[in-house]
């Protein structure tokens, strides 16, 4: 029997949201490049998109609640950390709708930060975005 269940600190949050599209691939899509998950089917009323995250280590935290109704992308960081703000900028582009999008963000300083930061690249490209803290 292996001594670990993932032995590798590296894959641990790729594997993570690989198994986790995997499993509900009807609800939700990998950005494997990005590294965040993408609702398939999202409501064609909404005139803004919903994104959340931050550090992975609490699963399904915020991969669970991407779906019908409910987030339209969820970005995780490493385990314990927030997503970089790169990260952010590319899951905030590829969820917003025709009035921006909306970051749900956690009162954690890294999150603030890089959320932050990817709001400001998001005004440059002329994409609405806002946040909840």
């Amino acid at each position: 029997m292996a001594p670990y269940f993932e032995n590798n600190g590296d894959r641990l949050v790729p594997d993570a949201l690989q198994g986790f599209a995997r499993a509900h691939g009807d609800l939700l899509s990998l950005d494997p490049e990005h590294g965040f998950l993408l609702a398939r089917d999202t409501s064609p009323a909404r005139r803004v998109g919903l994104l959340s995250g931050g550090g992975a280590g609490h699963e399904p935290l915020h991969a669970g609640f991407v779906g019908p109704g409910m987030l339209d992308v969820a970005v995780p960081g490493r385990v314990f950390a927030s997503p970089h703000n790169r990260q952010v900028y590319a899951a905030s582009r590829a969820g917003a709708r025709a009035d921006g999008v909306l970051h749900l963000v956690k009162n954690y300083t890294g999150d603030r930060i890089n959320f932050g930061i990817a709001a400001e690249r998001l005004a440059h490209d002329g994409i609405a975005c806002a946040r909840v803290l």
